[in-house]
């Protein structure tokens, strides 16, 4: 576990593990539970499909593509529950394929028009 009081920073780094230097990483969603087994009923997303959803959330630059570096500021959760889990995706892509997840950013899904 790792302990922080409201409103404390929060920095992450995701490191992938590979020696092919033409991969990078891309944090598609990041949610957070005070359920480590459901992370649906209750649950506050930081991003999600690669849209910021928390405005305290940053990403840090890394000279290294191959890791995903970021921040959040500790939220309400942790006033009414003593402990939180955070569940985060990440997407490993070619780097430079401009046609990938990586290079998207955030996606937000359509809706389906039902008149036809």
């Amino acid at each position: 576990p790792y302990y922080i009081d409201l409103n404390q920073n929060l920095y992450l780094q995701a490191y992938l593990h590979s020696s092919d230097p033409n991969l990078t990483m891309f944090v598609d969603t990041c949610v957070a539970s005070p359920d480590p087994q459901d992370f649906n009923t209750l649950a506050y997303y930081i991003i999600k499909n690669g849209c910021v959803r928390d405005s305290s959330y940053v990403t840090y630059y890394s000279p290294y593509s191959h890791f995903a570096r970021f921040k959040f500021n500790a939220f309400e959760f942790i006033s009414r529950h003593s402990l939180v889990y955070l569940q985060c995706e990440l997407v490993v892509c070619r780097f430079g394929d401009i046609s990938s997840r990586c290079y998207q950013g955030c996606v937000s899904r359509s809706k389906r028009d039902t008149s036809s």
